[in-house]
């Protein structure tokens, strides 16, 4: 995989899981009692803090597994099942229980600060996130392929800092029915990535398909 194609392949991944269109109702309801400019520092600092959260956990992700003895093919199939759990509540165009539950995010209605959670875990850095970051890093042969993924994470939390930006600037512009097919569009492309994930892992352990096709 050139650079391209894996960056590419890092940001589509990283936003279709963070997934900031389908967080911006929750972020609305949240911040419903703050000004504009309230709403954007909200937004600024979650996205800061949640790539902060991901980046952290793909830096240290692989240590950890080594020190509980837990194979990466292991994680590879365990972290696509979840992701795969979020892509089919995509595809019905609702927000998955496995990024936050609807506690979470009614607890956050009554909240005087949202920004780190529930906003930025567990909804933007929650456990499809942080698994989907080990993943693109087994995906990652050189240091060169490694600088593009967190250049890519650092671009989707601009890209979801733009999101909620937008959205909290004009809120009476969003319409329903073209988030729910966004939605469903992102759940489908991210069913397939959790399908490569776990032919990736099926190679890696020298399986049916032969590993030197491994992305």
């Amino acid at each position: 995989m050139t650079l391209v194609e894996y960056a590419l392949f890092a940001f589509g991944s990283l936003f279709i899981i963070i997934d900031p269109i389908a967080a911006v109702p929750a972020f609305l309801a949240m911040t419903a009692r703050e000004s504009v400019g309230d709403r954007l520092r909200t937004a600024r600092t979650a996205c800061i803090v949640a790539v902060g959260i991901v980046a952290g956990f793909g830096f240290m992700g692989p240590s950890l597994f080594h020190i509980l003895g837990i194979t990466m093919p292991a994680f590879q199939i365990a972290a696509a099942m979840v992701l795969l759990l979020v892509a089919l509540d995509m595809l019905r165009a609702q927000r998955s229980p496995v990024q936050e539950t609807a506690e979470e995010t009614a607890e956050g209605v009554t909240k005087d600060d949202v920004a780190i959670t529930p906003l930025a875990m567990p909804m933007l850095a929650g456990p499809g996130a942080l698994s989907t970051m080990i993943l693109l890093d087994t995906q990652a042969p050189t240091w060169a392929h490694r600088s593009i993924l967190y250049g890519c994470l650092a671009a989707v939390g601009v890209a979801s800092y733009l999101t909620f930006n937008i959205a909290g600037r004009g809120a009476h512009w969003l319409n329903p029915i073209a988030i729910k097919i966004i939605t469903r569009l992102m759940g489908l492309l991210l069913a397939a990535v959790a399908i490569q994930f776990i032919f990736n892992a099926i190679k890696g352990e020298g399986g049916l398909i032969p590993a030197r096709t491994v992305l």
